[in-house]
């Protein structure tokens, strides 16, 4: 098994979504010999609590991820561990996983040390982290012994901030701007920036590609690409709108997923893990908060998940102060056609993640302040003091999420009904977040 994760990439960054100025021959390679998933999502909207669902099967709440700079608990199982068990040589290479904590400071290093707290060295057979991860991945595929199957998490950097892809990138005066942003010079420019990334890494998971041909491993292995969470985009990676949490996916297996497969079912971050486990022919622990869609790789038709949840906390080590862009307790659930946002500190305003120093950001608020942004973009979050409490969108009729239905007498029940599910949910895993729906009366 061999999952590839890139760095902030929201769905529909590929050429196999679709997108005409997306040049990704190796990763389309992957959907056209396989399958692709057009409703695939992240538990939340940055690597680590992402991550620590991807790794363990188990929701953000669930494993307590919810702060950035925690390191994942010893006593939680990942996926990796329980593979490990049944006989798999497992591993992790490329970019930092993320789970292990922080770098520093030296007082936190001095906390993890105490209390044991790095731990992935010994939960897998192989780690190491770096910016070549087509190199480590053949180390460990040299490492792995005769006959024994293998489980690989390799990581990239792009196409993370910055953007440094100058190579690749296409001409931003020719791009398709995203009907969901503002058309401005500069802003074209850091998209065809951000393509350059992504173009960039398809080359590098053509390598990784390679190599298992290379090694005749290519016929029984299963490969899968995801989006560790969304874009750093306007409206993306920290918040909870589609850019931040809907991820490109695409896997292959020779032999057991038909090729040019295509599947709408609602995907999590924490589904990854016991569909890895039933196709290795484990079964998930009772702890897994997951649901496997490995019937969907063998071709059958099952309903999948009626609702998605997805929350928001810390990012980074920087301390909160009046924007969201380094803190914010937002939570989400949807079902394919509607999306509730709760957003507990509504009056933060949005602030862009990795970006809001950059000069397309800064170009756009002076172009509102003078009245020079389209209207559907001036009267959003993206300039607002505050944002509503909250958020409810039709996905179908309104995939770039800029008409708040909520309050509408017509959407009431549907209000209610998300509300209920999310209600449920934060219960069932003590989220510390007040709930959303008060006591009558109140």
């Amino acid at each position: 098994m061999l999952l590839i994760l890139s760095d902030d990439h929201s769905y529909p960054y590929l050429g196999c979504y679709g997108n005409p100025d997306l040049k990704t021959p190796n990763i389309d390679k992957i959907a056209k010999e396989g399958i692709r998933f057009d409703r695939a999502y992240t538990t939340a909207p940055q690597s680590v609590p992402s991550r620590a669902s991807i790794m363990t099967g188990r929701n953000v709440l669930d494993v307590q991820m919810l702060r950035f700079t925690a390191p994942l608990d010893k006593d939680i199982v990942t996926g990796p561990e329980i593979l490990r068990g049944n006989g798999y040589y497992t591993g992790l290479c490329g970019r930092t996983y993320h789970l292990d904590g922080p770098d520093g400071p030296k007082e936190t290093l001095e906390a993890f040390a105490e209390y044991e707290m790095v731990t992935f060295p010994k939960r897998v057979d192989y780690v190491k982290n770096g910016m070549k991860t087509v190199e480590l991945f053949s180390e460990f595929l040299d490492r792995v012994p005769k006959g024994k199957p293998f489980f690989m998490q390799a990581c990239f950097s792009d196409p993370h901030r910055p953007f440094t892809a100058k190579d690749y990138e296409p001409d931003p005066t020719k791009i398709k701007v995203p009907e969901g942003f503002p058309d401005t010079k500069l802003l074209r420019q850091d998209l065809a920036a951000y393509y350059g990334e992504i173009q960039r890494l398809d080359e590098q998971v053509g390598l990784l590609l390679k190599e298992l041909e290379k090694r005749g491993l290519e016929k029984n292995t299963l490969v899968v690409f995801m989006g560790d969470n969304g874009a750093s985009l306007l409206r993306g990676k920290g918040t909870l709108y589609e850019c931040g949490i809907h991820v490109p996916f695409v896997a292959k297996w020779p032999g057991i997923i038909k090729p040019g497969s295509v599947t709408d079912i609602l995907v999590s971050g924490e589904d990854l893990v016991p569909t890895f486990l039933e196709a290795a022919g484990i079964a998930p622990t009772k702890e897994m908060t997951g649901q496997s869609f490995y019937p969907v790789l063998k071709g059958d038709n099952i309903s999948g998940r009626e609702y998605v949840f997805a929350v928001r906390g810390a990012h980074g080590s920087a301390l909160p102060d009046k924007s969201t862009g380094a803190f914010d307790l937002s939570r989400c659930v949807f079902n394919k056609k509607f999306k509730l946002i709760y957003n507990p500190l509504y009056y933060l305003y949005y602030q862009p993640i990795d970006c809001a120093r950059d000069p397309f950001w800064k170009d756009l608020i002076e172009k509102n302040n003078n009245g020079l942004v389209e209207p559907r973009f001036s009267g959003t979050v993206l300039f607002s003091p505050e944002r509503p409490r909250f958020e409810l969108f039709d996905l179908e009729n309104d995939p770039n999420e800029f008409v708040n239905l909520y309050g509408k007498e017509e959407y009431k029940e549907i209000e209610y009904q998300l509300k209920k599910a999310l209600q449920k949910w934060m219960i069932r895993y003590r989220d510390v977040v007040p709930l959303p729906i008060l006591p009558v009366g109140k």
